[in-house]
């Protein structure tokens, strides 16, 4: 009761049916995020395309310039030299068989980021129906397989994060923490907006940006004056 409490007070210090600019927004959520834990703050992008169409898709990857404030624990799917190269990266975890072997037969999951070579994709594949429900397999689009392994441990400790369309053409991606305060995450904003825009598919038609709304782990929904798609 006390976060449905909180929640209600959270609501009452805006307008839900309007929109702000982007340092008024942010400065809002920051307001609304009454946790006592230091709460993620999300960019959710409602965009003018058809998810069912494969030439509307929306999807890419990028290191948001002050990170997400959470660092993920990598797996390095790989051997010899490339294994070697992800250890010195700072990857949490490096295996091959044994480790997929572990995956599938002990439901071990304690890592955020699969990273593979190439090469080892046949064996990771084996496991596909465990790894793609909970969004953890590997894919070339998000720089997940690689024959530069250490390059993708780095990008991924730096807070790169990954965008994509769900079912409904909606975007949601963290951007920070709401210790970031109002500019580390403006400027988280606008290089994922950035991106997003420039993502734009060829075959979309008319308006690309529908709405942009931030929100806090435990916060509601503000909407975001954005002009720029």
């Amino acid at each position: 009761m006390k976060l449905a409490k909180k929640y209600a007070e959270s609501v009452k210090l805006y307008d839900r049916s309007k929109s702000y600019e982007l340092a008024e927004a942010t400065k809002l959520v920051l307001d609304t995020a009454k946790a006592k834990f230091d709460e993620t703050i999300e960019l959710h992008v409602r965009l003018g395309v058809d998810p069912r169409q494969a030439d509307q898709q929306v999807r890419g990857v990028l290191v948001l310039p002050n990170g997400t404030g959470k660092t993920k624990k990598v797996l390095v799917i790989a051997k010899g030299d490339k294994a070697d190269a992800a250890t010195a990266a700072g990857a949490d975890y490096v295996g091959a068989e044994e480790t997929i072997q572990r995956i599938q037969s002990q439901n071990w999951f304690d890592f955020d980021v699969m990273i593979t070579t190439p090469d080892m994709m046949g064996m990771v594949g084996r496991i596909g129906r465990i790894l793609g429900p909970k969004g953890l397999m590997p894919n070339p689009k998000s720089g997940t397989v690689t024959m530069d392994v250490a390059k993708a441990v780095k990008e991924v400790k730096a807070g790169k994060v990954e965008y994509r369309l769900d079912k409904t053409a909606i975007i949601h991606v963290p951007i920070g923490k709401k210790s970031f305060g109002v500019e580390k995450l403006t400027e988280n904003f606008n290089a994922l907006m950035d991106a997003v825009v420039k993502a734009k598919p060829a075959a979309a038609k008319g308006q690309y940006i529908k709405s942009v709304t931030l929100s806090a782990t435990m916060g509601p929904g503000v909407k975001v004056t954005y002009n720029k798609g």
